[in-house]
């Protein structure tokens, strides 16, 4: 775990990827891409290990049961798209909402599934708790206490005489970019160009894993 504060809000980076608001009982998970595998087959034919489904929501639960959380807003593309979504099997619908229970959960909309689903909860543009705003892309000149999500970065750093690369957070003093908390989510590098011109020259990177590391925003 990893503790920062933006915006003047104490927050924690979790190994899995989520967001830890301490202070409002809040878990925040962007990019989730459930039901990936079977969109994939659906469109192209091709045949994936129908797993990250499952793999994707026991992380999630991990967290909800160690961190206890009120509050979990999922950052948009929680399904890779809205017939996914609305055509997943019964157990997993089920797991779902036996993670929903008893808090409230707000599903913030994504490109992949711009249009609520029949599972609880809240659906929203963007959601609002003083003094952050989440939604699901980041705006080109947000105000302050910007978390969005979206573009899946990650970072490199070279330790050991080898390069590591693992997904990370972006942050400055507007904007939070969570990564993909989903399984089968790929990642973009913080040298390309989108992120580069998203980010402040100050920023810094919280790359995940076994143990987080902060670094300055590799730009190369």
């Amino acid at each position: 775990m990893k503790p920062f504060s933006f915006c003047r809000a104490d927050l924690v980076a979790l190994p899995s990827g989520a967001l830890l608001w301490p202070a409002q009982k809040l878990l925040t998970v962007s990019d989730l891409h459930l039901g990936k595998s079977e969109r994939i087959a659906r469109r192209s034919g091709q045949m994936l290990p129908p797993y990250e489904t499952i793999d994707t929501l026991t992380r999630l639960q991990t967290d909800l049961d160690a961190h206890r959380p009120e509050h979990v807003i999922c950052l948009g593309d929680s399904f890779d798209d809205l017939e996914a979504g609305a055509h997943m099997p019964e157990n997993i619908t089920d797991w779902i909402t036996r993670l929903m229970a008893g808090r409230s959960w707000t599903w913030i909309e994504g490109n992949h599934d711009p249009g609520p689903l029949n599972l609880g909860g809240s659906h929203r543009a963007q959601q609002q708790i003083f003094p952050l705003t989440f939604r699901h892309i980041a705006e080109p000149a947000p105000a302050s206490g910007e978390v969005s999500g979206h573009y899946h970065p990650k970072a490199s750093l070279r330790t050991r005489g080898r390069s590591v690369t693992r997904p990370c957070f972006l942050y400055d003093q507007t904007r939070l970019i969570l990564p993909a908390y989903g399984t089968y989510t790929g990642g973009l590098r913080t040298n390309a160009a989108t992120l580069q011109s998203l980010m402040a020259q100050d920023s810094r990177a919280i790359l995940i894993g076994a143990s987080a590391v902060e670094i300055p925003m590799p730009r190369s």
